[in-house]
């Protein structure tokens, strides 16, 4: 429903509350939107924070304690997304709503929407520094483990030799590197599963916002209607006013005028 048409029904006259039980109060619907009001701020501080440890990837401050806080992080507001989708949906479909809970549905869903949108981005810029950053560990390592080809076959045993123990030494850390490549893969593929089913939790709560707003130009047209048939009655009805007062001063003059008639035959029968 548009802007205009909704300000034009909230500008038509109110009822008191104690006039009208659809004006009443509705304390579990203002304790629902609330919480999920107070929960999309945290959201907000959590993804301000997100994006600065997000910010740290691939640079010389990324240490495993960052990549456990983003990891942290993502996990919360994912969970913290979740949920109040959820109760976003509940609200949509609150049922016998006043103009000022359909205000409040507005309000609710669009700033879900706005905060959802500035997550699905910051998930986005992480899932591209893990990917860069698992790349470059994967080659790190590969480099690491292959022979040198300018080197000849007897020069390669020697020193495969004498870096033997060294080189066992070495794969207790090439071990290492690899369990936390498989570990940012798996965060990889987490972080690109999320982006998928916030996609879908984003759709779902858009479509039903969508079908709630078609409901709403259902009623400011029966509303329009409704007025404009309340006019045109009223206009029949001032009409037949019009012709019944019409109708009652012709049957006023009829009256006179026969009263006149009956003086005058009363008068002349007297005198004759």
């Amino acid at each position: 429903m548009s802007f205009d048409r909704l300000s034009s029904l909230e500008a038509q006259p109110s009822v008191s509350r104690s006039e009208d039980p659809q004006y009443s109060d509705d304390p579990e619907f203002d304790r629902l939107t609330e919480s999920l009001s107070n929960k999309l701020f945290g959201l907000t501080s959590s993804i301000t924070r997100l994006s600065d440890q997000i910010a740290l990837l691939g640079t010389r401050r990324d240490t495993e304690r960052v990549r456990e806080r983003v990891h942290n992080l993502l996990e919360q507001a994912r969970g913290g997304f979740k949920e109040v989708g959820e109760g976003i949906k509940k609200v949509q479909t609150w049922q016998d709503v006043n103009p000022s809970q359909k205000w409040t549905q507005q309000k609710l869903s669009s700033e879900f929407k706005a905060t959802l949108e500035e997550f699905q981005t910051v998930q986005r810029r992480a899932l591209e520094k893990q990917r860069a950053s698992a790349v470059a560990a994967r080659a790190a390592v590969e480099e690491g483990e292959l022979p040198s080809a300018e080197v000849g076959t007897e020069q390669q045993q020697q020193i495969q030799q004498l870096e033997q123990q060294p080189r066992l030494a070495n794969q207790d850390e090439v071990d290492f590197q690899e369990s936390l490549i498989i570990e940012r893969e798996a965060e990889i593929r987490n972080i690109e599963q999320s982006v998928g089913e916030l996609n879908e939790l984003f759709r779902d709560v858009a479509h039903i916002v969508h079908e709630q707003g078609g409901q709403l130009d259902i009623i400011s047209e029966n509303v329009e209607r409704v007025t404009t048939d309340t006019r045109g009655a009223n206009v029949e009805l001032r009409g037949a006013s019009r012709h019944q007062k019409n109708a009652r001063n012709k049957a006023c003059c009829l009256l006179v005028i026969l009263a006149v008639i009956l003086l005058i035959i009363v008068l002349a029968a007297t005198l004759g």
